[in-house]
């Protein structure tokens, strides 16, 4: 299908005799729209980026382009503009530097701004983030493991309670800040940036954070002058990524789309997982690419290819008319007229006006700063009567492939030196900081550390998102009864349909390192327990339920609390194995039954599962027991006794072989809606076996035959417990032959 450049028609051209003539081309368009976008992100996956934007701006010809769209768009801006920005060894040094900053070996320091954690939030995969962090999705995936982060999961009680009696003065500082970002989500500004500023005064280590904070206050105030100071003195290396993101910020309000789009940038070069600044980035381009003129996506390609300001003022923008036209929009451009030096500085002075004027709306300035910009700039290059048009289009790659190496963390103004300074120096002061940190071991209390529910030392202790925590098994087995929080009832109906019972992992470095010995007796006395229930001829968890036979599938709908932990533990402890026996009103269960494997489970939203077993030794129960609400049993397997002497193994073999042809004379000619109903529930009969007494459970035709056979379990389990293979293969015979002389069977 051939793309062709949207011609309107004309009111007069166009026809009503046509019913569905306009849903028709808009169909048309709206297909041209898809496969214009398909070679847009094409072009993107192959890194030509200048290509890439004449087709995304023909697909706005066509339809709306969301800002999700340009994601891929995006991502191939920032390779290029961290390669431009100084290549795999910058990007490299940067992550050892981030790694050295606390990463890894602080328990106490959030993993995203490597600060104390101050209120943490144990987030699903089981690491804990500061509440600021993930209140101001400041990331989308854990840093540790890189899981989704949805961030809507409150404070761990239990870490929130030990941080309290061990760093209370920390923990004071860090409500402090929280206080501060109350006051903006809020709207109290002015409240918010007094705060902030006694903060600042008052507490030199928190001062980074305060900055950031009243930087968003004066921002949202339109006080802009003193919200870019604020960024531009943010000097802690952890706080960088967030404090470019505030500084674009206050750029993209004060109408500077061009400098905020660069500060974007360069802080998703800082992190790439900064979701706030990759929407903000996407919502700029989906403006710029937009049909509002061709000086616009000009000033575009200049954004993408410069990384610094300085740069950007000494190079050349291409005309437009060096640019590849798209092959869906061939337009005629016409030539930028030439601009004298007066009126290039009325412009610069007119722009610099509009930044300080608060009542502007940042639309219409972008429309001002990105016409003007782009339109001085095409009548430099196009002014220029030395450059043909093969020097300009050299010009635009040599221009394309300039490096620049200069990395503005904090802003144009003051030294560079000074900057990395500041930045060494609170290096040294958080190192010192984190050296400093440490568990009082007198305040390490055995009872801090105790299940609410099971009364003894948390044994992996997992983390809900209402904040409490537990022990795994004993949360499964609230669960298993009621979807909600034992403690503050708080419904756990998504957590248990996403089944993702992650331990906490600071809560389990903390008590295998200041309680060594308690966890060492904990963790034996599970074993203990664990070695219990993985005992295959004691204690056996029996399902009280339908017959079961060797080598048959058993599908089962498990929805009693009882058989969920039962079901949950076998799993656990590995055997995958249960008893399954049918109901005996004297006894509880009868007497014989069949252990089942457990092939695959499938867990329901609301916590139930559909199981898929089959059958495996056939048993006989010794004793009979009861464990946490379900059944259990000492048993012995069962297996048929072999016939060794030749004579008897003929005459066996002989009635194995009449009993399957007869029982295969059955089957086949059943009513096709019973046979498609067997073939359904218990697969096809089973091929004849070579030797009869290969398993102790004697051929599998007969377990099927006894499966499919419409006969009364009592008389089912009689041949169930039968260890005589003749016995057996008389009995079916029987069946066979009274089934056989029932007319229109």
């Amino acid at each position: 299908m051939s793309l062709q450049p949207r011609v309107e028609d004309a009111p007069e051209e166009r026809t009503a005799f046509f019913i569905g003539a306009d849903s028709d081309t808009a169909l048309e368009e709206q297909e041209h729209h898809q496969l214009i976008l398909q070679k847009a992100n094409a072009l993107v996956s192959e890194n030509c980026l200048k290509e890439s934007i004449d087709w995304f701006t023909a697909a706005m010809q066509y339809g709306p382009v969301l800002p999700e769209q340009l994601s891929t768009f995006v991502d191939c801006i920032l390779r290029n503009f961290k390669r431009k920005e100084g290549g795999p060894d910058t990007l490299s040094a940067r992550s050892q530097d981030a790694g050295d900053s606390g990463g890894g070996g602080e328990m106490f320091d959030c993993p995203n701004c490597h600060r104390f954690v101050g209120e943490p939030v144990t987030i699903a995969c089981g690491h804990s983030y500061c509440k600021r962090c993930l209140q101001r999705r400041l990331f989308s995936k854990c840093k540790l493991c890189k899981e989704t982060v949805s961030g809507e999961e409150k404070a761990n009680v239990m870490l929130c309670g030990l941080l309290d009696k061990w760093f209370p003065e920390e923990r004071r500082k860090s409500k402090t800040l929280y206080e501060v970002d109350e006051l903006c989500r809020k709207k109290r500004y002015e409240e918010a940036i007094s705060l902030a500023t006694d903060v600042i005064q008052c507490d030199p280590e928190m001062t980074a954070v305060a900055r950031l904070s009243r930087a968003e206050a004066y921002t949202a105030l339109k006080m802009y002058r003193q919200a870019l100071e604020d960024t531009e003195l943010s000097p802690t290396s952890s706080c960088s990524a967030e404090a470019l993101f505030r500084k674009a910020m206050v750029l993209h309000e004060m109408g500077q789309v061009d400098e905020s789009l660069q500060v974007f940038l360069h802080c998703l070069s800082e992190d790439e997982d900064f979701p706030c600044a990759k929407r903000q980035v996407e919502k700029i381009l989906c403006d710029l690419l937009s049909p509002t003129g061709e000086n616009v996506k000009v000033g575009l390609r200049e954004t993408i290819q410069n990384t610094s300001p300085r740069l950007r003022s000494k190079t050349l923008v291409a005309d437009a008319q060096e640019q590849p036209q798209s092959p869906v929009q061939r337009q005629h451009q016409p030539p930028a007229r030439a601009a004298s030096a007066h009126q290039h500085q009325a412009s610069q002075e007119s722009r610099g006006q509009s930044l300080e004027r608060p009542g502007l709306s940042r639309a219409h300035s972008l429309r001002m700063y990105g016409l003007s910009c782009g339109e001085e700039e095409l009548k430099r290059v196009c002014s220029a009567p030395q450059l043909g048009d093969e020097d300009k289009g050299s010009l635009l790659k040599r221009k394309l492939s300039v490096s620049d190496t200069e990395h503005c963390v904090v802003g144009s103004g003051g030294s560079k030196s000074k900057k990395q300074d500041l930045v060494k120096g609170s290096k040294q002061k958080a190192a010192k900081a984190k050296t400093c940190r440490s568990v009082p071991e007198d305040q390490v209390d055995p009872n801090d550390w105790e299940c609410s529910l099971c009364m003894r030392l948390f044994y992996e202790p997992v983390t809900t998102p209402c904040g409490h925590t537990f022990c795994k098994n004993c949360l499964e087995r609230c669960l298993d009864h009621t979807p909600q929080c034992p403690l503050c009832k708080e419904s756990l109906k998504e957590y248990l349909a996403c089944r993702k019972y992650v331990v906490t992992t600071v809560l389990e470095k903390l008590i295998k390192q200041y309680l060594s010995k308690e966890y060492e007796e904990r963790t034996k006395t599970y074993l203990e327990e664990t070695r219990e229930l993985s005992d295959l001829t004691k204690n056996v968890p029996i399902f009280v339920c339908t017959m079961a036979y060797p080598t048959v599938p058993c599908p089962l709908h498990v929805f009693e609390p009882r058989y969920r932990l039962m079901l949950r533990r076998c799993m656990d402890t590995g055997t995958r194995k249960f008893g399954m026996c049918i109901n005996d009103p004297q006894k509880g269960f009868v007497d014989h039954g069949c252990m089942l494997t457990i092939r695959s489970v499938h867990f329901l939203p609301d916590g139930r599962s559909v199981v898929d077993t089959i059958g495996g030794k056939r048993f006989r129960v010794l004793t009979r027991g009861m464990m946490d609400g379900y059944s259990t049993a000492n048993i012995e397997h069962l297996g048929d006794t072999r016939v060794e002497d030749s004579e008897e193994l003929e005459k066996l073999q002989e009635l194995h072989d009449a009993v399957y042809e007869q029982a295969r004379d059955w089957f086949q000619n059943l009513k096709v809606h019973f046979y498609d109903q067997i073939l359904q529930h218990f697969g096809p009969m089973p091929e004849r076996e070579a030797d009869i007494q290969a398993t102790p459970n004697g051929p599998a035709c007969c377990w099927w035959l006894l499966a499919v056979l419409p006969i009364d379990p009592r008389y089912q389990l009689s041949v169930l417990s039968m260890t005589s293979l003749k016995e057996r293969l008389v009995k079916i015979q029987h069946i066979l032959t009274y089934l056989q002389s029932i007319p229109n069977n």
